[in-house]
């Protein structure tokens, strides 16, 4: 399908979605219906869809950063959606949630990334998802029974990098970012470096930036799928500074930010804070609405 003939779909956009949802639809040539949701008195959710769901396959935006909030909302669209006539109905969350707890690390905890993509492979067609956290899963088919989708942007990232840093150098916060930071330094054309990070507890990390003198001359730029609590950019950019690198500039594909992670950050000496637009947030930078459009128009025409 392209995106000429992608317009049989309609999107349903979930509140604060609708740029990001405008964005797509833009792409895809079609057409953007709000998703109303409100709370009774006794905190339930109500939830109202529109559109023309008898003749479009329906396709619910919705990323699901603060998850728990949104996912019975979330579950009651596609219902509404299926029984108005619906035919397909899918689901682009560029934040995937409950990625983390991929294994039970204690005795009795529940390994939330296998009960929640069932729960949603129990709701919706297919899904569509940017960079998502996968860690000791190979791909979304993995814990997903439907058609899942995770679009990579490390181009987009690699090519903004080329465009506005000069001589800078691609930093790697942990061990788990390698293969990342790999990827987006060469696509830019620029050397990376890997961090070493010890997490002490769920909110304190301990970064040491081993080969810094290396890159004394160049501007480093710390990439990362995602910025949560903000602590590992946090310490990383304070080290680098330590260091006498010069100041950072940091890009994250998904800005959830808690707290007041996002000013400190700048703070710690960043020279700017950079996120793609999978949650809406004042970093948001890196538009990758193409890219997710071009993966709801494959999955819609495969439906």
């Amino acid at each position: 399908m392209t995106p000429a003939t992608a317009g049989t779909a309609e999107l349903h956009a979930f509140p604060g979605n609708e740029a990001l949802a405008g964005a797509i639809a833009d792409a895809l040539g079609t057409v953007v219906v709000p998703v109303e949701v409100s709370r009774f008195p006794d905190g339930e959710a109500r939830v109202r869809v529109g559109g023309d769901r008898s003749r479009r396959p329906a396709v619910v935006v919705c990323s699901l950063e603060h998850a728990d909030e949104k996912i019975l909302p979330l579950l009651f669209a596609a219902g509404a959606l299926r029984a108005l006539g619906a035919p397909p109905v899918g689901l682009v969350a560029p934040y995937l949630a409950y990625m983390r707890q991929d294994r039970a690390f204690h005795e009795g905890e529940a390994v939330s990334v296998m009960h929640f993509a069932r729960v949603l492979s129990e709701s919706v067609d297919w899904l569509v998802t940017v960079e998502p956290h996968l860690h000791r899963i190979a791909s979304l088919d993995a814990i997903y029974s439907i058609p899942a989708c995770a679009v990579h942007v490390s181009d987009a990232i690699a090519t903004w990098i080329s465009a506005n840093v000069a001589n800078a150098v691609v930093i790697g916060p942990d061990a788990e970012s390698r293969q990342w930071a790999r990827s987006v330094a060469e696509t830019a054309g620029v050397p990376f470096e890997i961090l070493e990070k010890r997490r002490l507890s769920s909110d304190r990390v301990e970064v040491t930036v081993p080969h810094i003198d290396r890159w004394r001359d160049r501007t480093p730029v710390v990439v990362d799928d995602m910025v949560s609590t903000g602590h590992t950019m946090l310490e990383t950019v304070r080290h680098l500074r330590d260091a006498g690198a010069p100041a950072p500039v940091c890009v994250a594909v998904h800005a959830l930010f808690a707290g007041d992670s996002y000013p400190a950050v700048l703070r710690a000496g960043a020279k700017r804070v950079v996120t793609t637009n999978t949650i809406a947030h004042e970093s948001n930078t890196i538009d990758v609405s193409d890219r997710v459009a071009a993966a709801v128009a494959a999955l819609t025409d495969c439906r």
